[in-house]
């Protein structure tokens, strides 16, 4: 199985969620060819009602814990719950662009 596959497997395991979008963005940085290492995730689900941003993102990392200690080097989150989705008009920005990493490959 995959590492995106799995991410998308825990996430809809923990949150049930109305909407999900698992993005392997790794083709953008500097990596070898076929890495996972670096997503982006678009995730609407009501379990964030009343939570602040950081602790949306803190409840993800904690599903994701053995995947960012296994080489998943990095998660752009877009955590909404579905009026707050909808209040954006289904948008998100756009991840940013790779500022380097080392010439080795690693990405790291």
């Amino acid at each position: 199985m995959t590492v995106q596959s799995e991410i998308e497997n825990k996430l809809l395991d923990a949150f049930s969620p109305s909407f999900l979008e698992v993005l392997n963005e790794s083709h953008m940085h500097n990596v070898p060819k076929g890495s996972e290492s670096h997503f982006k995730v678009i995730l609407i689900s009501d379990e964030f009602d009343g939570k602040m941003l950081v602790a949306r993102h803190k409840l993800v990392y904690k599903v994701l814990a053995e995947e960012l200690a296994n080489g998943v080097h990095a998660l752009a989150l877009h955590t909404h719950t579905v009026a707050e989705y909808e209040t954006k008009h289904g948008t998100v920005p756009d991840s940013p662009l790779c500022l380097g990493g080392n010439k080795l490959g690693t990405g790291r």
